[in-house]
């Protein structure tokens, strides 16, 4: 008995001082593209103590990497890469809304998308539908919000290549508006 406390010790004290080597510690990108576990619902876990912080432009990879810090089309763009890189097939969404625009990494595989806001829940993934409306709904909706256009893109070599775009059904337009203000909004009659 003493010898299985003394054992249990031993292993505990070792997972602790590997995790604790890790906090604070840069991620590369080697080390994530050669980690075997890296899966929909464990890529997030790999983000969890990363702060947010606002680029107008995408991020390198490995500079986000190495600051800690970014948001979430960083997130969204490196997600994607690494699980393109495993099979998985992902799609980049950014979703407008009246006072934000947020990028979002659906996964078809899972039917779900990772969102850098919601990092450190379990896995990390939002269930959703695929259409773009179902995603935009969900994105919106976490924001407390509606969404105003919802668009799929890629991202290679530092460009966004447009694949497609939509918009909401005309009443959800219209959310929040007086029937005055709405027919004076432009194209209305």
């Amino acid at each position: 008995m003493h010898f299985g406390a003394t054992r249990f010790r031993q292993l505990f004290t070792a997972g602790l001082l590997c995790c604790l080597a890790t906090i604070g510690r840069a991620l590369t990108l080697e080390e994530l593209q050669s980690d075997a576990t890296l899966a929909p619902g464990t890529v997030a876990r790999r983000f969890a103590d990363f702060k947010y912080r606002f680029h107008a432009e995408v991020q390198v990879p490995q500079v986000f990497l190495s600051k800690r810090s970014g948001d979430c089309d960083d997130y969204a763009t490196l997600a994607a890469d690494l699980l393109k890189a495993r099979g998985f097939a992902p799609r980049l969404i950014s979703v407008r809304m009246k006072k934000v625009v947020h990028v979002v990494c659906y996964v078809e595989d899972v039917g779900g998308y990772l969102d850098y806001n919601k990092r450190t829940c379990a896995d990390g993934l939002v269930r959703s539908g695929n259409t773009l409306a179902e995603i935009a709904d969900k994105v919106a909706a976490s924001f407390g919000t509606t969404w105003a256009s919802v668009s799929e893109f890629t991202y290679r070599d530092g460009m966004k290549r447009l694949v497609q775009t939509s918009f909401p059904p005309e009443p959800a337009k219209h959310k929040g508006f007086t029937q005055s203000e709405r027919t004076n909004q432009p194209g209305s009659s």
